[in-house]
């Protein structure tokens, strides 16, 4: 029942990917493609945990939580370039 349950929420990350992607390419503004980009970020991130799952292995957890710190330093910066104050 478990492996039915994560199946199923790869299946939905997989849509989200398809969907943020769409509009990374598609985004009419600097932001909205940010956005996009930060959507993929935080799904890549829950499909890294879920493999953690998978595996059993914690090590994952570690690079899923400083992929997290880097995504959010990355878009930070983005959004203050964005602003005109870096």
């Amino acid at each position: 029942m478990a492996d039915l349950i994560i199946h199923i929420a790869a299946g939905v990350a997989l849509l989200g990917v398809i969907l943020a992607s769409a509009r990374l390419v598609v985004g009419p503004t600097a932001p909205d493609r940010t956005v996009a980009l930060d959507t993929l970020t935080v799904i890549s991130i829950s499909l890294i945990v879920m493999i953690a799952l998978f595996q059993g292995r914690v090590i994952y957890l570690d690079v899923a939580l400083v992929y997290g710190i880097l995504s959010f330093l990355g878009v930070i910066a983005i959004a203050r370039y964005l602003e005109g104050g870096l």
